[in-house]
Formats: structure tokens, sequence, C-alpha cells
């Protein structure tokens, strides 16, 4: 249970919902603690109001909501994408009105949230997906709302779970957010020690963060060409490229016209950008 790895995937399996609910069906949840994870406890005992607007996603089978019930916690929602862990909340929770729990895509949740919570989740999405993630997390978080939670500090070499190091979030989350902690954890769990960083990010809400699907870009140094003249583009804080080259994040002081972004990558006819929204 204390396992770090979740189970045993290629980067080419679709990671959806019908994968999701099979690692639950077999029980294969090796990232599951069984509890709440120390550092996440330690820091939800900071936490003074209890009207606070949570959400959890990708919940699992969410220790962390249980704790917060526990403590007097009365607006928390959770999010998962597979029916199993899903179900089995509605029944723990069925007379308890102080928290939301949904079937469905966090990716197309809507709402406005003064905390999210981190918990395995990044970790467990293809990290193509990670652009997204910053933007959706940009999105439903409050004017002055904060992301807080785990990330690994290594990589694996059967994934998922996906990591990442200090210096990729850093650049990630860049300018999106405002910095208040990315420190390795000194209460991970024993197999986790040292490996796991604690963070925490308050919503940068002077800022217009966008994702746009690209085509054109085949390799490292057409991705890097184009970062550049993006970057140059005035008013642009931050160009983050995902690792399959299909989605660019783009943090400005204002939304960026997409004819400017456009021409600024006529030289090459075969790459296109479109706004996702």
């Amino acid at each position: 249970m204390e396992d770090v790895k979740c189970c045993v995937t290629s980067c080419e399996k679709p990671l959806d919902a019908a994968y999701w609910e099979a690692q639950y069906k077999t029980n294969a949840t090796g990232w599951d603690l069984g509890k709440i994870s120390p550092p996440l406890q330690t820091y939800i005992d900071t936490i003074e109001n209890k009207n606070t607007a949570i959400l959890i996603p990708g919940c699992g089978n969410s220790y962390e909501a249980e704790y917060l019930l526990e403590h007097d916690f009365t607006n928390i929602t959770v999010i998962d994408i597979a029916p199993t862990p899903v179900s089995v909340l509605k029944e723990k929770f069925k007379n308890n009105l102080n928290i939301q729990i949904i079937l469905g895509d966090f990716f197309e949740h809507q709402g406005k949230y003064d905390l999210i919570i981190e918990q395995t989740f990044f970790c467990a999405l293809p990290p193509a997906m990670r652009q997204k993630y910053v933007w959706k997390m940009h999105q439903l978080l409050a004017d002055e709302g904060k992301l807080a939670g785990l990330l690994f500090n290594r990589t694996f070499e059967v994934s998922p779970p996906f990591g990442g190091s200090i210096e990729e979030y850093e650049a990630l989350f860049a300018a999106a957010f405002d910095f208040f902690k990315m420190n390795v954890s000194l209460n991970s769990i024993a197999p986790r020690a040292y490996s796991e960083l604690f963070f925490e990010l308050k919503k940068n809400n002077k800022v217009n963060v966008t994702i746009y699907q690209f085509e054109g870009i085949t390799c490292s140094g057409c991705m890097e060409a184009v970062t550049k003249k993006f970057a140059a583009i005035d008013g642009i804080l931050n160009v983050n490229v995902s690792s399959d080259f299909a989605e660019v994040l783009i943090v400005s002081k204002n939304e960026i016209a997409i004819a400017a972004l456009q021409n600024a990558i006529s030289y090459d006819q075969k790459y296109q950008i479109k706004k996702i929204n």
C-alpha cells in the first residue's frame, strides 16, 4: 500500500476513465496510502476558515476529504473519472451535506474554489497534459485562490505515476501563479522520503492564462524556435509547450490576438495555432 508505483503501463496507453476504473476493479491501487498523507494533514491543520471552498480532483478514496469533514470543514467538492471510488464515496458520505461528490472529467468541470488540493492527480496525468492542468487550475481558482499539495521530485521507470523536477514545475507554473512554497517534503511516508515536493501556489489574477492547439512542431529545436517567437511578443510573460508539441500554454498581461500569434510563426507555413475554449 505504501509503494509509490501505481501500475504498469506505457505512455501510449490512454489513461482514460476505463483505464482508471480497471485499476480500482482489480485493486491495482498502489498509490493509495489508506490514510491522509502527513504533509497534507499538516497543511490542512493550518487552515482556519472552515468554510473555505475546497476542490480535490482525481480524488480516489479521498482520505483528505474525510479528514476535512472530521475537522468541521463545510464546503468540499471531490471529483473523479472512475465510477467505483465515486460510488464508494457517495455511499460513505450519503448523509453529509458538507461534501459534493462528482463523477466526471476534471477538465470539463466548472466552479470557483478557494483551495484546490493536489494529491496524486498531477502525477497520474500523461506529461503532455501538464499545460492543460495549469490552465484549468487557474480557471477554477477564485481570485485569491491557492493550489497546494504534493508533486514527485523524481522520475519513474514505469508510469504512471509520472514524475518531474523543481525546475520543470517552476517553468510550468511561472507567471500564472505566485510561488509561496516548493520544497522537499520533510514528513512524507518512509517509501516517499525526500522524493516529494510540498508546494503552495497562489493564483496570479492579474494575468491571462490561455491554452492553444498547435500543429507543425516536430522536434525540440522547432519548439524552442516557436517559444522564442511567442516570448518576444509584447505582453507575453511565459510560454510552455507540451511534451508532444500539440499544445501551447501562454501567460500574458492581456489575451493576445490569435492573428498576432499566427503572424509570429508565419515563417513556416505548416505552423498553425488555435485557441482551446
